[in-house]
């Protein structure tokens, strides 16, 4: 009896040798313009069609350069996937680890920047190329459980032969994409890969499960932070005779006054203070606020006067940045990190580089990675105030520093260079 593609997903729980020699079989045909014995499943049928479209050669495999660990670094630290980690970790590892999997995450470029899991499956994956910081999209290594789903956006299972390149025949992924609840962009995929032999039909709506999970945390933390920006929000427009709206980086209404609530404002990719035109408000004026904007239509006055950041260092592990401007005043608690930096920000005002701060805070200006991190950061809710190449405050801002009154007590646990300097030169004063 001839068999159909579901029936060899089936035949791979229980018999996975037969099962991959049937596919093995149909793969050699099928790559050879000949009829195979059992046609391919679509996914794998469309997605083979496309490598042979783009010349991706079935017998040789190509490698793009792995990242270095810097790079893969620095985007750990940039993804949302990070936000994400503990619920694929949680929902994943334990069990993959005794199935003799692993777990690997890729980001929107299909660049694999975790995989954990089970230590003997890890080292066969470095034979297989599926390393950290190595380049798993399909135009590059073929149909894959991590390329794949990122082209289809949907979960992929790809079993042995069903992957196009001939060194990957011994292994069996599968992955899922994961999107960005709040506009449906593709972050990264989560894959749970092993020997050929670990296959089971399940898996699919396992992992499909999990990078469900991993973004309804994703919705839950978009929530938070519209909570977080609503309550900035709240004092700014109560001072507001007119119709305003406060907004979050990516359009996401906060809070509103004097108009009808719109879910969202499409705002352009780089929107900047001042007046801009933008659907479906008209002109308006546009003003920072802690992780967002204040937006009024361009019938409303706009208040006068320079933008004020005061750097209150005053108290020891209570500092603060205020902002204070025509949208009001607020506030935003720094942590150790972020204090240091705004103080070398607002000694140096002409800017600093990454390999300066690097040098100011470390004493070592090759740790730019730590910066550039961290500046990002920072630049979450003050990123309307600051300049980069070289970071930098704003010229058109009035920056200034509230220190103790004991120039011992500034930033007193701090040990980086520039923040020790200051100390000694103020006490010497």
């Amino acid at each position: 009896m001839a068999l159909s593609p579901t029936d060899v997903t089936q035949l791979a729980a229980v018999d996975s040798a037969r099962a991959a020699r049937v596919l093995s079989d149909v793969r050699a045909a099928t790559l050879a313009g000949q009829r195979a014995p059992v046609a391919p499943r679509p996914v794998i049928e469309q997605s083979w069609e496309r490598m042979l479209r783009n010349g991706v050669d079935p017998d040789h495999d190509f490698r793009s350069g792995l990242l270095s660990r810097e790079e893969v670094q620095r985007r750990r630290e940039s993804t949302t996937l990070r936000h994400v980690l503990p619920v694929l970790r949680e929902g994943l590892l334990s069990v993959a680890d005794i199935a003799h999997h692993i777990m690997v995450v890729a980001d929107d470029e299909g660049r694999v920047l975790w995989r954990e899991g089970n230590s003997s499956v890890l080292r066969k994956a470095d034979g297989l190329g599926f390393e950290l910081g190595a380049d798993w999209r399909e135009s590059v290594v073929g149909t894959n459980g991590v390329g794949t789903p990122a082209v289809v956006r949907r979960p992929v299972q790809v079993f042995a032969s069903e992957h196009f390149q001939r060194s990957q025949t011994s292994w069996t992924c599968t992955g899922a994409p994961i999107t960005d609840p709040r506009d449906g962009r593709l972050i990264g995929v989560v894959d749970i890969s092993g020997p050929l032999e670990t296959m089971h039909p399940a898996t699919l709506a396992w992992v499909d499960s999990v990078a469900k999970l991993a973004e309804a945390r994703l919705r839950e933390l978009h929530l938070t932070s519209l909570e977080r920006l609503r309550a900035v929000a709240a004092p700014v427009l109560a001072g507001i005779a007119g119709r305003a709206l406060v907004v979050d980086r990516d359009g996401w209404t906060a809070a509103v006054s004097g108009m009808p609530y719109t879910k969202r404002i499409a705002l352009p990719k780089s929107l900047s203070p001042g007046r801009r035109w933008l659907p479906p408000l008209g002109l308006c004026s546009v003003e920072p606020l802690a992780g967002g904007w204040l937006l009024r239509p361009a019938d409303e006055p706009v208040p006068a006067g320079a933008t004020r950041i005061a750097l209150d260092l005053t108290q020891p592990r209570r500092w603060s940045v205020t902002v204070s401007g025509g949208a009001g005043s607020w506030s935003h608690e720094l942590s150790p990190r972020h204090a240091e930096l705004l103080y070398l920000l607002a000694l140096h005002r002409t800017g600093r580089s990454a390999a300066g701060l690097a040098e100011d805070m470390f004493g070592d200006a090759g740790r730019t990675v730590t910066v550039r991190a961290e500046m990002s950061r920072v630049r979450r809710y003050l990123g309307a105030f600051l300049e980069h190449r070289p970071y930098r405050f704003r010229e058109d801002a009035e920056v200034g520093v509230l220190l103790p009154d004991d120039p011992r007590d500034l930033l007193p646990h701090s040990t980086a260079p520039a923040v020790v300097r200051g100390r000694l030169s103020a006490e010497a004063r």
